[in-house]
């Protein structure tokens, strides 16, 4: 990647969530010209970009807005070669109470970045869609032709966002890539996700308490997926395709739970919360990835462990546990 990237003038929406500040990061090392939309809030929060060392984060200009307001998105589109979209509400939980909202910010969201890259002509935008829209496996592993099913709010906003993706490489020639990350995980992550939900409660408390354990996913860490975002922005001729960023390798919730609590050296219950329960059949019982196109495509293939990535997440973590409140129910 060392060259490709040196001097570009980058967009990156949702910049100050997870996958999105250390795809920051990443760009930063390569010498990208980066520009950061975040979410505005009235304490002018950068998101966790704040986390980043003070000599990277002098490195970005920061613009803040609201996806759903077109002018702000045009704004910030302005002079960027490649757009790198991750912004969006991505908790499935929420999606529940406020559907409407996780709609419009994904749905609409989305349309005003589309409309921006076309009246602008930029290079290349990285769409992100998720593995949630496919829903329950119907088979497994689960490839890019895997039937789209929208089994919770945040999945249908997802499949809309994704088919305005395809439309708009349909009807205007819009150079767009999608990638579809399974279940990133890694430091800075919050404690709506499984793995620091399960981290932050071992380390305080003396039981975990988790939704289903018998539910199965596909996790990824967060170095790998951030790289399948730029190979999915340099790769040549790739326009138009969707690609599974997975490590094509699947471990019950119950079973993750056993593997963190050995790593961390402790004995702990693990109970089910009927709060993180989702409803019977909103829950998608199985996701496990089949990223060869990825690999054949872009060159792209996992390279950290399971095993390595908690390592890792557990050790940050653990240096950082004032941010998280262990065991509450987080969106």
């Amino acid at each position: 990647m060392s060259g490709f990237w040196r001097g570009r003038h980058v967009l990156v929406t949702g910049a100050g969530g997870f996958i999105g500040s250390h795809l920051v990061e990443a760009l930063l090392r390569e010498g990208a010209e980066v520009r950061a939309f975040v979410r505005y809030t009235s304490r002018n929060d950068p998101g966790l970009l704040k986390l980043l060392e003070p000599d990277a984060l002098a490195g970005i200009e920061v613009v803040t807005g609201d996806l759903r307001d077109e002018h702000a998105v045009s704004d910030a589109v302005k002079g960027c070669d490649l757009v790198f979209h991750l912004g969006a509400l991505i908790s499935i939980p929420y999606s529940y109470v406020h559907p409407a909202e996780v709609a419009s910010v994904n749905f609409m969201g989305t349309l005003n970045v589309l409309m921006a890259c076309r009246a602008q002509g930029v290079k290349r935008l990285v769409h992100t869609s998720t593995s949630e829209v496919y829903g329950t496996a119907r088979q497994t592993p689960i490839n890019e032709k895997h039937p789209l099913q929208g089994q919770s709010p945040y999945a249908a906003s997802k499949i809309g966002a994704d088919k305005l993706v395809e439309s708009f490489i349909a009807a205007y020639s819009l150079s767009a890539v999608t990638v579809r990350p399974f279940n990133t995980f890694g430091p800075r992550q919050s404690a709506r996700a499984v793995i620091p939900t399960i981290i932050t409660q071992a380390l305080a408390k003396d039981e975990v308490q988790l939704g289903s354990l018998t539910t199965t996913r596909d996790f990824t860490f967060v170095t790998d997926t951030v790289n399948g975002f730029l190979r999915a922005a340099e790769a040549p001729g790739v326009e138009g395709e969707v690609f599974n960023l997975g490590t094509g390798e699947e471990i019950s919730i119950g079973d993750l739970a056993e593997r963190i609590l050995r790593q961390i050296g402790r004995s702990v219950r693990i109970t089910e919360d009927r709060r993180r329960l989702r409803p019977e059949a909103s829950e998608v019982l199985r996701l496990v990835s089949d990223h060869s196109l990825a690999v054949q495509r872009l060159g792209w293939k996992p390279s950290v462990t399971l095993d390595e990535g908690l390592v890792r997440t557990i050790e940050w973590i653990r240096g950082n546990l004032h941010r998280y409140k262990a065991g509450a129910y987080e969106f």
